[in-house]
């Protein structure tokens, strides 16, 4: 070890997070040997015989889930002397962002207008060139909107030799990283006993990555997807399947590690979110609020270890929690 760089460990991985200290930002994004912390939920869940406990992805270093699947693609993208383009509803966005721009990769995300303006203002912060596209949160097909600005990118002749895409609907690195990391993480942290496993659609990739993992430690675990009860939803980052054309839905989605798909109405996910700060003081996004929402639902009449995967925090949804608040405020 030099005295320049104390990080180096001697380690296979290069970086101990016993000590944690680290060369490299990446290095903080949850592993087996670093997983973000699963925290009970104990004031507002009034069942004690069915355990609900959150799976904190806000620990990871841009703040959410998808710094996983952030990594695992760029690291392994052949971007050359292209600009790397991805629609994102804001947190894949922001991760990619902060991790090419740690590489010296430029970099440009597609995003509907109707996310919240914490995550454009934080995309931009970041130095990222962002596009808004005028469309809803959840749109029906990927030519569509922020993923249709994308696709026409990377398959126009004038453009597609300048852009490369790691394209997170499709791309089965996605699924990986939580086959890897946040399946065996949940396993080990719950020392087998988790019984139940709540997260939402969006691209697919966590339900279907540790509802593989899972399945294969147990097969009677089972895996309940969360989606919103109207495609024209507040719920960034997740997605409505049920209806959908088969084109339509991601590629990567393995429904046969599915149990029960349950649909929220956006006014249950964030009452929920908002249950759950005040009560138990733990603050997350309102897609958490969606998860959580079905998860109390199944402790009315089930028994067992159940978690539920909190994406975020709250803090990047302030303006639409202002709008909540305002309207319970009219109530």
């Amino acid at each position: 070890m030099t005295n320049q760089d104390i990080s180096a460990t001697g380690k296979a991985q290069g970086f101990d997070h016993t000590l944690r200290v680290y060369s490299d930002i990446t290095q903080l994004i949850a592993s087996l040997e670093n997983p973000t912390p699963l925290v009970r939920v104990n004031r507002l869940n009034l069942n004690k015989e069915f355990q609900i406990y959150l799976k904190l992805e806000r620990y990871n270093p841009f703040g959410s889930v998808k710094d996983r699947i952030a990594l695992e693609m760029l690291k392994t993208l052949d971007v050359a002397d292209r600009t790397v383009v991805e629609p994102s509803s804001g947190n894949t966005g922001i991760a990619l962002a902060c991790i090419a721009n740690g590489m010296g990769i430029p970099i440009e995300i597609a995003v509907p207008e109707k996310i919240p303006e914490e995550k454009k203002v934080m995309l931009r912060f970041l130095g990222v060139n962002v596009a808004e596209a005028d469309d809803a949160l959840c749109p029906l097909f990927p030519s569509e909107g922020a993923r249709g600005l994308v696709n026409a990118l990377i398959q126009s002749p004038a453009t597609r030799d300048s852009y490369v895409s790691p394209n997170q609907y499709e791309n089965e690195l996605n699924v990986q990283a939580h086959y890897r990391t946040t399946g065996p993480e949940i396993w080990r942290q719950s020392r087998g006993k988790i019984r139940y496993f709540f997260a939402a659609f969006g691209t697919c990739g966590t339900i279907t990555g540790v509802g593989r993992y899972l399945k294969e430690q147990n097969p009677a675990v089972r895996i309940i997807g969360v989606e919103p009860a109207s495609p024209d939803h507040k719920l960034p980052g997740m997605k409505r399947i049920t209806g959908l054309a088969e084109e339509c839905i991601p590629k990567i989605l393995d429904r046969s590690v599915i149990d029960d798909i349950v649909e929220v109405a956006d006014k249950d996910a964030y009452r929920t979110a908002t249950e759950l700060a005040r009560k138990d003081g733990i603050p997350v996004g309102p897609t958490s609020g969606a998860i959580l929402h079905v998860a109390l639902g199944y402790a009315e009449s089930n028994r067992g270890l159940a978690v539920v995967i909190s994406p975020d925090d709250a803090f990047k949804y302030a303006s639409f929690y202002q709008e909540f608040l305002n309207g319970e405020e009219e109530d």
